[in-house]
């Protein structure tokens, strides 16, 4: 029986389990246990008989999919423990409960995620949390670079799946788990609904149960396994299994036994793992209390420096309050002494008040503006640091580049110089095939002419001897006409012979013309070869033409950023364009490309400079300068 999880497989099936308790602070192992939740399915599915209906208070449906969810992977990874004894603790990607079990982990990933827009309709992939993985951890890098050079793998889903099988093969997967856990606040946020698995306590106690995995070796094919398909159903045949109807063999007790004594074994192991997972967060929970420390006795430091600060303020306080009573009492005998002209002297003194609060309150206003003008002149300072930085790695980095090309290009050079070497000795060696063919066809024509003329005389000879026969029939003529037929005879033979010769040197003439050939397809094939080998240095010519453009406007930009020195408020009196005073009306601004301070009319304007992102405010002169730099660059 094959079913996926939802809502109402939670509700139905797993009725009996919905007083669980949704999540547990320490990850202990899944007790074997569990005939209450199999018992309830095998009444509701053979008996069929309708069930008495509890008065329960009504719970939330996320806590219910989530226990559910917990139940099915402790029954899933035990399964996997027993199913791996008989094994050898060695897997493969055929066995059924592994499979079932990165079924499991992936609707365990998707539960409570949020739907991403997508063209046709919203997509649920678990991917990119499994990407979070890698800035968090940097060794999981080579696990997700992986991934995306697989060529087979097209889909998100498959490759979060590829990413999953690669992690348990290296039995990372329960430490990239805990990572995730314990920065859920700051990563799983953006990904995940409030009540999904993976934010609540139950993503914690998967992390804990998953470490007990490491004793199992997982042999994966990756590239063979279609992961691009829809997402599994979960099979719950291999745990709805009742003792009860079968008679319990003595067989039967010693695999128990030995089922008992594995069960055992893993939970050491588990122990185990566990153990060391405890002392990691222990060594970090104690670098953290060291920082706390530190940075509490950085803090007693600064409480104790603003302590006797406060004390300084009270002592100034305390003498300005007695400066302030003897300034009464003189002002007092002075009222007495000088009564009749005591309404004139109050408006005087309310007067100057008035005054003196005025200006005050006009210096506490020029004190916020030059608080905020030195905050922003602290932050652009530490941007333009920071882009230094940057420019200086691109330099070293046009740098290597350049050298990596100059590399190149001698070699290139040298690899022209050997094949031009090369060329000219193929040359040589067609001319001395050439002048040998013709050699071998002028002997060739000199021999068959030779042939000719012997035949000629042969068949002279032949028509002399019968005109002797006929004039003559003496003995003597006839011997002479014997040696005479051996001569020929013999010369004959000699002919054949040379003309064998000929025939033999016939055929290497050929052979050599063969080889000729085959040495014109090699010049040919080494011309072109030699045409891209020019055509690719006439390319990295231009790239290296371009690249030392590139480091000139580099340097250019450098040294713009080198000579302008920020000028400071305290030397700036007037503008550096008009020459005009600065006041509370005519206040003073930076220019971001000379460092010079101006008024708003003389830098009321705005260009990109390479060192910002966005436009910054420059000076009339600089703006002509750039808006000039900008032209011929791009022209």
């Amino acid at each position: 029986m094959a079913t996926s999880v939802s809502k109402q497989d939670d509700t139905s099936s797993y009725d009996a389990d919905k007083d669980a308790p949704s999540s547990t602070a320490n990850a202990k192992w899944p007790e074997p246990v569990v005939s209450s939740s199999i018992s309830s399915i095998l009444s509701m599915l053979i008996e069929k008989k309708p069930e008495r209906k509890l008065k329960r208070p009504r719970r939330d449906p996320k806590t219910i999919e989530r226990a559910n969810l917990l139940n099915i992977c402790k029954l899933v990874i035990k399964e996997l423990l027993d199913s791996s004894i008989s094994q050898g603790r060695m897997l493969d990607d055929e066995h059924v409960p592994l499979q079932q079990f990165f079924v499991v982990l992936e609707h365990v990933l998707r539960h409570g995620i949020k739907p991403r827009k997508g063209i046709l309709r919203d997509k649920k992939d678990f991917w990119c949390v499994l990407e979070m993985v890698e800035k968090l951890v940097p060794e999981a890098s080579e696990i997700s670079t992986s991934v995306r050079d697989m060529p087979h793998i097209k889909t998100p889903l498959g490759r979060a799946r590829a990413w999953l099988r690669l992690a348990t093969m290296q039995k990372t997967l329960a430490d990239y788990f805990k990572v995730l856990m314990e920065k859920k606040d700051v990563v799983l946020s953006e990904f995940y609904d409030p009540g999904a698995m993976m934010v609540e306590d139950e993503g914690m106690v998967i992390a804990g149960l998953l470490v007990g995995l490491n004793v199992i070796d997982c042999n994966i094919c990756v590239k063979e396994e279609d992961l691009d398909q829809p997402m599994g159903v979960i099979d719950f045949s291999l745990y709805l299994k009742d003792t009860r109807l079968h008679d319990q063999s003595p067989d039967e007790d010693s695999a128990e036994g030995k089922s008992k004594m594995a069960t055992i074994l893993d939970q050491k192991n588990y122990l185990e793992e566990l153990n060391r997972h405890l002392n990691a967060t222990v060594t970090n929970l104690q670098q953290k209390m060291e920082t706390a420390q530190t940075t509490n006795a950085l803090m007693k430091e600064d409480l104790a420096i603003s302590k006797n600060a406060i004390l300084s303020l009270q002592e100034e306080n305390e003498i300005l309050l007695a400066e302030k009573g003897s300034l009464l009492q003189d002002a007092q005998n002075k009222m007495e002494s000088e009564i009749k002209t005591a309404s004139a002297s109050k408006q005087d003194i309310e007067t100057e008040r008035e005054t003196y609060q005025t200006s005050r309150a006009g210096l506490d206003e020029m004190y916020g503006d030059m608080k905020k003008k030195l905050d922003d002149e602290t932050h652009t300072r530490l941007d333009v640091e920071k882009e230094l930085e940057l420019q200086i790695g691109m330099k070293q980095e046009m740098e290597m580049a350049l050298r990596i090309l100059e590399k190149d290009i001698h070699e290139k050079q040298d690899t022209m110089i050997s094949l031009r070497k090369q060329l000219e000795e193929i040359k040589t060696i067609n001319l001395e095939l050439y002048q040998k063919l013709q050699s071998c066809d002028q002997s060739l024509k000199h021999k068959t002419e030779l042939v000719m003329k012997l035949e000629d005389k042969t068949t002279q000879l032949v028509t002399t001897l019968k005109d002797m026969e006929k004039r003559t029939a003496l003995e003597t003529d006839l011997r002479i006409e014997r040696e005479w037929r051996g001569t020929l005879q013999k010369t004959l033979e000699q002919e054949k012979e040379t003309a064998a010769q000929l025939q033999a040197e016939y055929t290497q003439v050929k052979e050599v013309e063969k080889e000729y050939k085959s040495l014109q397809k090699m010049h040919m094939g080494l011309q072109q070869t030699c045409e891209e080998q020019e055509r690719t240095l006439a390319e990295l010519g231009s790239h290296l033409s371009e690249s030392k453009l590139k480091v000139e406007d580099m340097r250019e930009a450098s040294q713009v950023t080198k000579e302008a020195a920020w000028m400071s408020d305290k030397d700036a009196l007037q503008c550096s364009s008009c020459d005009k005073e600065f006041s509370l009306a005519r206040r003073k601004h930076h220019c971001r490309n000379c460092g010079e301070i101006f008024c708003n009319e003389c830098s009321d304007n705005k260009m990109p400079l390479p060192s910002s992102a966005k436009p910054v405010r420059v000076c009339d002169s600089c703006q002509t300068l750039l808006l000039q730099r900008y032209s011929s660059a791009g022209n």
